[in-house]
């Protein structure tokens, strides 16, 4: 049976940037998302915007496991800056994904432990180290941890406490629900996460302005990891 890599994208401008860069482009319809079949490369891939938010991803995420043969799945998509170092433009690679709003607190857990199974997700190491050395003209990559909530981060007293609570480097609203998909069914996985904006009270500005660099980051180093 052939093999897909899937790729799942959150926004139009996300999806237009990896789309554009396909060949041999077939589309279909299933469970009312639409899924471009292609290439990229040597590669087949299946790509498909979730919508945004955790439920949207998840949900997205175990149709393609069900309804397709999976090598593995990367999020590519924008996120805020939570580490001062990162610029507008710059390239998360998430070595470990958390749900910064998941709380059972009450219970003597810590935020963002979610039961059964755990606290962080942990994208696959091949993956991590075939993406991370990258290289993007004038962009800096790194890896690190990338979180994820039900919230369009914009307080600057959030941003900090996440960053405190988690470590987390920057902060979207999809990959870690992506993350605890795959890892519940085995499917090796991968975050990308491309610097649109700096939460700080204004940075729906800053995310509207730049969400079109931040979708072709992401995709061109997916061109340059896999062409």
């Amino acid at each position: 049976m052939k093999k897909y890599i899937g790729i799942i994208v959150a926004e139009v401008e996300e999806m237009q940037a990896v789309r554009d860069l396909m060949s041999k482009v077939h589309e279909i319809s299933i469970c009312n998302l639409k899924i471009f079949k292609g290439k990229i490369g040597r590669k087949s891939y299946l790509l498909v915007r979730s919508g945004v938010g955790k439920v949207n991803s998840a949900r997205t995420t175990q149709i393609l496991i069900d309804k397709f043969c999976l090598d593995y799945i990367i999020n590519l998509g924008s996120a805020g800056a939570l580490n001062d170092n990162l610029n507008i433009g710059d390239i998360v690679i998430g070595e470990r994904l958390v749900q910064h709003d998941f709380d059972v607190t009450a219970f003597g857990r810590d935020k963002g432990y979610i039961p059964d199974t755990g606290k962080f997700f942990e994208s696959n190491s091949k993956l991590v180290e075939k993406y991370k050395n990258a290289q993007i003209s004038n962009q800096k990559v790194i890896t690190g941890t990338i979180s994820s909530g039900d919230i369009f981060c914009t307080d600057t007293a959030m941003k900090e406490k996440i960053k405190k609570n988690f470590d987390a480097d920057c902060v979207e609203m999809e990959g870690a629900s992506i993350a605890q998909v795959c890892s519940l069914n085995n499917i090796p996985f991968i975050v990308i996460r491309s610097i649109s904006d700096t939460p700080n009270g204004k940075n729906h500005i800053d995310f509207n302005k730049y969400l079109k660099i931040a979708s072709k980051n992401c995709a061109e180093i997916v061109k340059i990891s896999f062409a």
